[in-house]
C-alpha cells in the first residue's frame, strides 16, 4: 500500500489511482443506516492492558489538522474541534496528564517533519500504518477503521450475501478507487459499472438506472444524513466490510520510532476510552448515522 494518509480514501471516492490491495473480512450484521447505528467494537475482549504511570511525562503534544472532517476541522468560531481532537483529550484525561497535554493543529505535509524535529510526542492525523512508515514510527493499535459500504434504493430488500442478492445487477463504482477494485475482484456477480465520480453514481442511483453504489462508507453516510431530497431515496445494505490490503490498516496513532512507552500508554488509554462507552459517545457525536 503507497498512500500515507486515510483522509486519500475520502478524496479519491471522486476518483483516483487504486491502492494496492486484497483480503476481505465481512464484519458484523447489516444497518440499516438510519436508525440505532451499531456501535463499532474494534478490541479483543480476551486482551488485558495494565495501566502505566505516566503523570511524570513532561508533555504529551497530539499532532493533527484542520482540514479532515469530522475527524479535524475549525467549527464557524475558528476553534479546533473533530472526532481526533476529542479521542486526544480523552487519552489524555485517561492517562492524568490533562495539564501537561497539548493538541497543535499544522499542515498534513508538515506533521512528519514537526514530529521528527521534537516538536510533538504524536500524530494523530489519519497517518496510515503500513510498510512505508512503520519504518520511522511506531503506532498505536488501530482505534478506527473505515468500512466499504453499498447503498440502494430503501424500496429494495437486499440482504447478505449480496453478491446472490445482486446477482447480475449492476451496482455503481468510482473509477480508479480501492473500492472500485476491491468490487470488481470481490464480488464477480454482480456487473460493476464505473462512474468518474461519486456524484454522477449516487445520480444513476436515484434514477433506478443502477442497482446501488459501492463505496467509502463515510462518504457515502454523509450523503445519506445530508437530510435533503436527494438522499432520502436510499440505505446502507449489507456488510460492512473491511480490507487490510484494500482499504488500509485502520486509523492509528503515530509515534517517534521505538517509544515503546508512550505506545503502551496510549494503547492502554485507548482500550479504556472503549470499555468506559467514551468511544461510543464520540463516534455517535462525529458519525450519527453510523458507518457500521
Amino acid at each position: 500500500m503507497t498512500e500515507l494518509s486515510f483522509r486519500t480514501v475520502l478524496r479519491r471516492s471522486m476518483g483516483a489511482l487504486p491502492w494496492i490491495l486484497a483480503v476481505m473480512i465481512f464484519v458484523g450484521q447489516p444497518a440499516n443506516g438510519q436508525e440505532n447505528p451499531a456501535i463499532p467494537n474494534f478490541w479483543d475482549p480476551q486482551e488485558r492492558f495494565i495501566k502505566p504511570n505516566v503523570k511524570d511525562l513532561p508533555r504529551l503534544r497530539f499532532l493533527t489538522t484542520t482540514d479532515f472532517a469530522p475527524f479535524s476541522y475549525l467549527d464557524k468560531d475558528k476553534r479546533l474541534t473533530g472526532f481526533h481532537v476529542d479521542l486526544a483529550r480523552a487519552i489524555c484525561r485517561e492517562l492524568e496528564v490533562l495539564p501537561v497535554c497539548q493538541i497543535q493543529a499544522i499542515p498534513f505535509d508538515e506533521l512528519e517533519k514537526q514530529l521528527g524535529d521534537g516538536g510533538g510526542e504524536a500524530i494523530i492525523a489519519g497517518l496510515a500504518a503500513n510498510r512505508i512508515t512503520r519504518q520511522k514510527y511506531t503506532f498505536s493499535r488501530p482505534y478506527f477503521w473505515l468500512p466499504a459500504r453499498f447503498v440502494a434504493q430503501k424500496s429494495d430488500d437486499y440482504s447478505e450475501p449480496l453478491s446472490e442478492s445482486l446477482n447480475n445487477q449492476e451496482v455503481g463504482v468510482v473509477d480508479g478507487t480501492s473500492h472500485a477494485a476491491m468490487a470488481l475482484a470481490k464480488f464477480g456477480t454482480i456487473r460493476v459499472r464505473l462512474f468518474e465520480t461519486q456524484e454522477a453514481a449516487l445520480l444513476a442511483l436515484q434514477d433506478k438506472k443502477i442497482a446501488a453504489v459501492f463505496g467509502d462508507g463515510l462518504a457515502l453516510s454523509y450523503w445519506l444524513q445530508r437530510g435533503r431530497a436527494e438522499a432520502n431515496c436510499c440505505k446502507f445494505v449489507g456488510g460492512p466490510y473491511l480490507s487490510t490490503d484494500y482499504l488500509g490498516n485502520g486509523l492509528a496513532i503515530a509515534i517517534a520510532k521505538e517509544d515503546r512507552a508512550l505506545q503502551n500508554a496510549l494503547n492502554y488509554a485507548l482500550r479504556a476510552i472503549n470499555d468506559r462507552g467514551k468511544f461510543a459517545e464520540l463516534y455517535l457525536r462525529y458519525f450519527p448515522i453510523g458507518l457500521f
